[in-house]
């Protein structure tokens, strides 16, 4: 049976060590954070993820949620709702909300710790309340103060959910093709009339009304074409006045690979009532922030399936015996297979990637809550450009390594990984969507080189600080193995991004044109090219921490750990960073070899070869 321990250690380490996350009580907002708090913090999460939650992963995935077709209803597995309610009265549907509206203004950072350890615990269930928060985040920044006054207290506490309702049968990544419409009505109000797919928890049992945010055409003459045309909507299920039913219906919940435990559905408005979120024809402007934060979110999930993963591999390579020591001779002395070096591999590939993104995540994170709330309006400035730049690296970067992840932890497991009773199987089945939804990765590749890096110029800023930072780390007695590769595929990234810049900005226009297709086609390799570079960055960062924590001479466990930590940084860079050749390559090798051969070849033509 599959088992799960949060990382405690490694969590306080980010948090309390690298990143003194205390030090955001300068903040006014957040005057109330201290270590204490932060480490109490950490331990009753940690007690709900461990004893509540991962008992309900396994057999939510065996039941799933189940539909009703006549009453619409989707009731969730058996456990979910009473978890939810424990989730509830501890106050976590609250815990990064404004005070105003009932919510406990605690830091982004501690949130995404919380966040991890629910997704490694349950990822079925931890979406349900994630994506409430982007739906409370969104009308947070563009509702009308009515809108909030009505919907924020009933999301914050959890009383309400909320939902991101995008994509449609015929549109996924194009959402200008969306059919959806909304008419006005005499009082102000829109009839909503569409039908949407793949909407996480679009209907459930949990809580007793659901709010849908809703892309959709304004039917006016004056409605541009395309995606400058969307307009976005909320769209209760039950109407606050009264809790009338809206004419909102799930027409059916998805058969799926994995996160069997959350109700994927098909939602169906047929003139329901909905009300205006910010301006008409502006919708894709206050959806993005539930994007972006949804992009970081399912970023989370592939760092604690990562993890899970990890744990299981890891307690099970302790415990197998089989075969002796590839160097020894002699009698046949069998040893548990940590000891044989491909098992190592596998192991230290994972833990490197999981404790690189944990440091990442909650760095991003600090950083999220500094654009957001420091008074220094330079400090907020330089910490969104952050934010935005590396928030296509945690989605795409993490949620690949989840699907590698759990497949080497099945690898780990040999045979038994393949067997369902063993858990293993379920965490990569669950991690397949995260590189799917909220825009796959290829998409994340795009948005990193087209907007971030060449449109917005971001990349220097964020190299400055890399530089800073290995010069820091240097001063701090970290080994140069430690900072080199580090550098020298900073500037690889640096000398791409100059050259496509100089290509799009001088160049003629059809050599702008082509320009634009071989950043295209070189997007998702330098994505992977780049976020190696951010990982080892963050490793350089926790290095340096755990050198000057070593300096003070502690002992026992504090010092394994801390040498551990070094340790596993060399790894990174000897048996990682070395992939960024690789893609370094690649990237050199342009994009006219994925071009050349036209689209009707790609078939089997029926000819005559090797028939004579």
């Amino acid at each position: 049976m599959p088992s799960y321990k949060a990382p405690l250690d490694d969590m306080r380490f980010v948090l309390n060590e690298v990143l003194d996350v205390a030090q955001l009580s300068r903040i006014p907002d957040f005057s109330q954070v201290d270590k204490p708090t932060i480490n109490q913090f950490l331990e009753e999460i940690a007690k709900m993820a461990e004893d509540v939650l991962f008992p309900l992963n396994a057999t939510g995935d065996r039941e799933g949620c189940v539909h009703d077709r006549e009453t619409k209803a989707v009731k969730t597995p058996t456990g979910f709702k009473d978890a939810y309610k424990q989730f509830c009265e501890a106050g976590l549907t609250g815990f990064a909300c404004d005070p105003k509206f009932g919510g406990l203004g605690m830091p982004i950072v501690l949130n995404t710790a919380l966040s991890e350890m629910f997704c490694s615990a349950n990822l079925s269930f931890g979406m349900y309340p994630g994506l409430s928060h982007g739906a409370y985040n969104a009308l947070h920044e563009y509702g009308t103060d009515e809108q909030k006054n009505t919907y924020l207290p009933k999301l914050v506490s959890g009383e309400w959910s909320g939902t991101m309702c995008l994509t449609e049968p015929q549109c996924g990544t194009d959402l200008g093709l969306i059919k959806t419409k909304a008419v006005k009505n005499a009082d102000g109000s829109y009839a909503i009339s569409g039908t949407k797919i793949f909407i996480s928890a679009g209907e459930h049992d949990l809580t007793e009304n659901i709010c849908h945010l809703v892309l959709a055409k304004i039917e006016a003459p004056d409605t541009p074409a395309g995606i400058k045309g969307i307009s976005l909507f909320i769209v209760p299920k039950l109407l606050p006045e009264g809790m009338a039913h809206n004419n909102v219906t799930c027409g059916r919940i998805e058969e799926k690979m994995g996160i069997h435990g959350n109700s994927t559905c098909e939602m169906n408005f047929d003139g329901a009532k909905g009300w205006l979120v910010g301006e008409p024809h502006k919708g894709m402007k206050a959806m993005f922030v539930m994007m972006n934060e949804a992009r970081l979110g399912v970023g989370l999930q592939g760092l604690g399936l990562s993890e899970v993963a990890y744990q299981n591999g890891l307690n099970y390579a302790l415990e197998r015996v089989q075969s002796p020591p590839i160097d020894q001779k002699g009698e046949h002395v069998s040893v548990t297979i940590i000891n044989h070096p491909d098992v190592r591999r596998e192991l230290l590939s994972i833990k490197a990637a999981v404790e690189g993104e944990r440091m990442l995540a909650y760095w991003l994170s600090m950083q999220l809550d500094i654009s957001q709330k420091d008074p220094d309006e330079a400090a907020r400035a330089k910490a969104k450009a952050f934010v935005d730049l590396l928030t296509p690296i945690v989605k795409a970067h993490f949620t690949d390594n989840a699907v590698e992840n759990t497949n080497s932890a099945i690898q780990v497991f040999g045979g038994h990984g393949y067997i369902k009773e063993h858990g293993m199987e379920q965490f990569n089945r669950d991690a397949r969507i995260t590189r799917l939804y909220e825009g796959t990765n290829g998409i994340q590749g795009l948005d990193l080189i087209g907007r971030k890096v060449l449109k917005e110029n971001l990349l220097p800023g964020y190299l400055r600080l890399l530089l800073q930072d290995l010069i820091a780390a240097k001063k701090n007695g970290v080994s140069l193995c430690l900072l080199w590769p580090v550098a020298r595929r900073a500037w690889t990234l640096r000398w791409i991004a100059m050259k496509l810049r100089l290509r799009a900005l001088f160049g003629t226009l059809l050599r702008r044109m082509a320009f634009m297709r071989d950043a295209a086609g070189m997007s998702t390799d330098y994505c992977k090219l780049m976020s190696l570079v951010v990982i080892g960055h963050m490793w350089v960062k926790m290095a340096d921490t755990a050198t000057q924590k070593l300096a003070a001479n502690p002992e026992g466990g504090v010092r394994d750990f801390y040498e551990t930590k070094i340790k596993t940084a060399r790894f990174y860079m000897k048996k990682v960073m070395p992939q960024a050749a690789a893609y370094s390559g690649a990237i050199g090798g342009g994009t006219k070899a994925l071009m050349d051969i036209p689209a009707d070849k790609f078939a089997h033509a029926q000819t005559t070869i090797g028939a004579e």
